[in-house]
């Protein structure tokens, strides 16, 4: 089967079942892609809460326009500098706070955002990082609480 094929199969699937797969132990690797780039935003926020993204993918998330999508990823544990850079300098002050309990961020970046200019921003850096929190039910991947 085509990528395109796969692609109008998987735009096919109703919304519910997306939103299952999204969470799923099972998910087709060739369906990732397709999720990275979905179109409702509770599929996307579902798989972006994923444990197992790659970087590659994470990094795609990292650059969508909706802020949620990128709170989630700002809560991960493997960010790179690159990553953790980008969420700190993120114009939403959401992304901002996740990032800010974050034991990936660096003592610079946590002064910086303990001077930000939102006061939940400052309070959640000065509180330093936080350990992550994982959850996984039944039948589900592992996701980032």
């Amino acid at each position: 089967m085509s990528v395109a094929d796969l692609e109008k199969f998987y735009k096919a699937i109703p919304l519910e079942e997306r939103l299952d797969m999204a969470l799923s132990e099972t998910l087709r690797e060739d369906f990732r892609p397709f999720m990275v780039r979905e179109q409702w935003m509770v599929v996307k926020c579902y798989f972006a809460r994923r444990a197992d993204l790659s970087h590659d993918e994470a990094m795609a998330l990292l650059h969508d326009q909706d802020h949620v999508i990128r709170m989630c990823i700002a809560k991960r544990p493997d960010l790179t500098e690159d990553m953790v850079s980008m969420c700190v300098a993120d114009r939403n002050p959401n992304v901002r706070h996740a990032i800010s309990r974050n034991p990936c961020l660096g003592a610079q970046q946590r002064q910086q955002l303990m001077q930000d200019e939102d006061p939940l921003v400052s309070r959640a850096a000065a509180k330093g990082p936080r350990e992550v929190e994982y959850r996984q039910r039944p039948g589900q991947a592992r996701v980032i609480r």
